[in-house]
């Protein structure tokens, strides 16, 4: 049974308790999912199969949602198989897991899709043959069972708020920002980066972004990039990195440049490098998801999909701006430090 919340509830209250969070809006109430400590006639029967798929198994906000998913198979009696593929951008492997999923007759797929439009083929085969499938982080452009996501307009929003913010009280009104972007065309980020730009122009109307550069989802890439961008670009005054990987290597250039004091970075996600920039303040805020909350709830989801019960179609935990003024309070250290796990059948 998961050590983070012990309660008697039923799997079908289990999302109810997520909706009324998410009304409210509770933050210690969505940190991680509700548990049963009781097996009861609403528990999922012990034969329901479920496979996890993530886009990639090397970063730690993909692994904190697959240990998410095997927290909820461990306390509802479901077997959950984790898997992912090697890169983000390795849409392909993806493409196989799914398929694998499939010949192995699963209940239901929890999928974190790659891209919005090159699984809907798969996805509705799945479904297809009465495979649930539930999609978590992007949505994609064809109909599934169920949706587990963050509002990435709304995330990227509260990043430029802080970026303009803070460079606004330093009595910098105007400068070049660069945007360092994992993959190109994936809605997730799509939404991420427009979000911040929409907002950035509306209230910050004198930071203009002059480079937006994408790493395929690779730290050396992006240290590459953000140096060129700072050598070229002396008026530099923010960057913005859309997730853990590309804020990974612009806190590593910034480092290595000495131009922390002067730029002000935010960064996505969270994994143990970040938190350290954080820390050192080459990195001045995070704007932090809940990939264990995907996973658990992405669980829960597929089992009451497949069991023929409501699923809820649609659900947000929202992003937490993280910064030094609140990432030593409890409710945020464990949204910064999620249990982990790279998976397996």
């Amino acid at each position: 049974m998961s050590r983070f919340f012990k309660t008697p509830f039923t799997l079908s209250t289990v999302a109810a308790i997520a909706l009324v969070a998410l009304i409210i809006g509770v933050l210690a109430g969505r940190i991680f999912a509700p548990t049963s400590t009781s097996a009861n006639a609403n528990a999922p029967a012990s034969s329901t199969r479920i496979d996890v798929i993530v886009k990639a198994t090397d970063s730690q906000f993909w692994q904190a949602m697959l240990a998410g998913s095997q927290a909820a198979g461990k306390d509802w009696g479901i077997h959950v198989g984790l898997f992912g593929a090697t890169s983000e951008a390795d849409v392909s492997a993806q493409l196989g897991l799914v398929e694998n999923s499939m010949s192995r007759n699963v209940n239901a797929i929890v999928l974190a899709a790659s891209s919005s439009q090159a699984l809907n083929g798969v996805i509705d085969r799945a479904r297809s043959q009465n495979i649930k499938v539930i999609t978590v982080d992007t949505k994609v452009t064809t109909s599934s069972d169920g949706f587990i996501g963050t509002d990435n307009n709304k995330a990227g929003a509260q990043a430029a708020d802080r970026l303009g913010g803070m460079l606004q009280k330093k009595g910098v009104t105007s400068g070049k920002v660069l945007i360092e972007s994992s993959v190109a065309g994936v809605q997730t980020i799509v939404d991420r980066d427009s979000g911040f730009q929409v907002e950035l122009k509306t209230r910050f109307p004198g930071l203009q972004v002059t480079a937006h550069r994408y790493n395929n989802n690779d730290t050396p890439t992006a240290l590459s990039q953000t140096n060129d961008v700072l050598s070229a670009n002396p008026g530099l005054v923010g960057v913005y990195a859309d997730n853990n990987v590309s804020a990974d290597g612009v806190a590593q250039s910034l480092s290595e440049n000495k131009a922390q004091d002067r730029i002000v970075a935010v960064g996505f996600d969270s994994d143990p490098q970040e938190i350290g920039a954080l820390k050192s303040g080459t990195l001045k805020a995070l704007v932090v998801q809940n990939p264990y909350y995907f996973g658990y709830q992405g669980v829960v989801s597929a089992a009451m999909s497949a069991q023929g019960r409501f699923a809820p179609p649609s659900l947000d935990p929202g992003a937490v701006l993280v910064a030094s003024d609140n990432m030593n309070t409890p409710a945020v250290q464990k949204l910064l430090n999620p249990p982990t796990t790279k998976g397996g059948a």
